[in-house]
C-alpha cells in the first residue's frame, strides 16, 4: 500500500505517532511526499494535483481522503480494505495539502474516504489513517486491539 501526501513530515510527535502505527502494518505503507505548492490557492491546487497524479503507480486503486467522502466505521473499513487488497492493483491513499484536492484528483479517485466532518491537519491525518489501517488489519485477524461496541458505565 502507498500513501501519497502533500508536505514533508518533519521529526516530531506527528512523525513518531505515524511511525508507531506504520511499523505495525503488514505490509507497511510506502510514503511518497510531494512538496507543497506555491502561489495562489488555484495555482497550488493545480500544481499539487499534477504531482499527486504523476506519483500514482500504473493501474492504482486510488482512495483519496476528502471531507466529501464516505465516513466508515472501523469494521466496514476493515472489510473494504480487504476487498481493495484483493484487486491485484496497487492501493494508494492520497492526502492533499492545505488547499484540498483539485477536481482532477477527485475524479481519478476510485473511492473517497472521510475521517469525519472536522478539518484535521494533514500531518495528523497520516497518523490517523495509519492507525485505522492497523485497526482494520487487527479486526480482520481477530486480534483484540479493536474493541467493538461502546464502553458501559
Amino acid at each position: 500500500m502507498n500513501l501519497i501526501a502533500i508536505g514533508r513530515l518533519s521529526s516530531g510527535p506527528e512523525a513518531e505517532l505515524f511511525d508507531r502505527y506504520n511499523t505495525r502494518l503488514r505490509p507497511r505503507l510506502t510514503v511518497i511526499e510531494i512538496p507543497e505548492g506555491r502561489g495562489t490557492p488555484v495555482v497550488v491546487k493545480r500544481r499539487e494535483a499534477a504531482a499527486l497524479l504523476d506519483a500514482l503507480p500504473k493501474g492504482a486503486f486510488v482512495i483519496s481522503l476528502d471531507l466529501g467522502g464516505q465516513a466508515l466505521g472501523s469494521e466496514t473499513f476493515s472489510q473494504r480494505l480487504g476487498q481493495w487488497a484483493e484487486l491485484s492493483r496497487p492501493v494508494c491513499f492520497i492526502i492533499g495539502g492545505a488547499e484540498g484536492l483539485e477536481a482532477s484528483v477527485i475524479s481519478r479517485s476510485d473511492y473517497l474516504l472521510s475521517l469525519g466532518t472536522m478539518t484535521w491537519p494533514h500531518f495528523l491525518v497520516r497518523a490517523m489513517l495509519a492507525e485505522q489501517i492497523y485497526r482494520a488489519q487487527a479486526i480482520s485477524q481477530g486480534h483484540p486491539y479493536h474493541r467493538a461496541g461502546r464502553p458501559t458505565s
